[in-house]
């Protein structure tokens, strides 16, 4: 039974996220991310917000192909396609990112776990990323399935990593260990196996709500004004381009491969 949980601990609060046993995500879920965001970030006594899985070894997988299957059809039936200057509207999953930008407070992903698809672009859109060493993949792999990652995936990458190494990452669906992605800068600390990647996230937290909560806000927002000036143009074509991938039929081939296969993007 998919769940998203929230949990304050002192002036943090912990909002899990489990959908067993593969960890996707959906559009259920992601409303209910979205809607518990929006509540501990809302909270005055909340200083800190931390996302984590509830799996384990596993954050979020990637979105169901189930559901993109169905979108593909929907959209190959309609036979339209999409343009990089169509403008296609905001969904909940770009209303929660942009929350997470746009917040106050600081938010860090604490990766407990594999980080793939959108688990990987709801970690670029935290201000910090700390992830448990293990045998564990972030990254984008929709290229595999036809399709361009659809919520900030190539947006937030390139600006997190540089273009080079996102272009590398996006065009071959590449998957990083944890140890190669603190090499490439995707995420802030590697944690050891043995130490709960939560405790961790937890101690990140504690330290940044001790400090002012104005100065923290204001260096947040001066630091991403810096380097975003114009990632949502970026991201209203990065929408358009992901719909139109969708529609495209072959996608609807790879993604209806990949299901009557058993396969998911850990196996691309």
């Amino acid at each position: 039974m998919s769940t998203v949980t929230t949990q304050t601990r002192e002036a943090t609060a912990v909002i899990t996220v489990s959908n067993p046993p593969h960890g996707y995500m959906t559009d259920t879920l992601v409303g209910q991310l979205y809607r518990a965001f929006r509540t501990v970030e809302r909270a005055p006594e909340v200083r800190v917000v931390i996302f984590t899985g509830g799996g384990a070894g596993v954050f979020i997988q990637h979105y169901d192909l189930q559901e993109l299957k169905l979108l593909c059809r929907k959209l190959n039936d309609r036979g339209v396609r999409y343009g990089a200057t169509d403008h296609t509207p905001e969904r909940d999953m770009d209303l929660l990112f942009r929350g997470i930008e746009n917040s106050r407070k600081p938010v860090i992903a604490a990766l407990n776990g594999n980080a793939m698809g959108f688990g990987c672009e709801l970690a670029l859109a935290c201000d910090f990323r700390v992830m448990q060493d293990g045998p564990f993949s972030i990254g984008q792999p929709e290229i595999r399935v036809g399709l361009v990652p659809g919520a900030g995936g190539t947006q937030r990458l390139a600006r997190i990593v540089g273009m080079a190494r996102a272009l590398d990452l996006v065009l071959h669906g590449r998957r990083l260990s944890p140890a190669q992605a603190l090499a490439q800068g995707l995420i802030h600390d590697l944690v050891q196996a043995d130490v709960p990647v939560l405790d961790v996230a937890l101690e990140r937290a504690r330290d940044l709500a001790g400090l002012s909560p104005t100065a923290v806000a204001h260096g947040k927002k001066l630091v991403r004004h810096a380097i975003e000036a114009s990632l949502y143009d970026g991201l209203d074509i990065e929408r358009s381009l992901f719909v139109d991938t969708l529609a495209s039929p072959e996608a609807l081939r790879l993604v209806d491969s990949a299901i009557s296969s058993d396969r998911d993007f850990r196996h691309l």
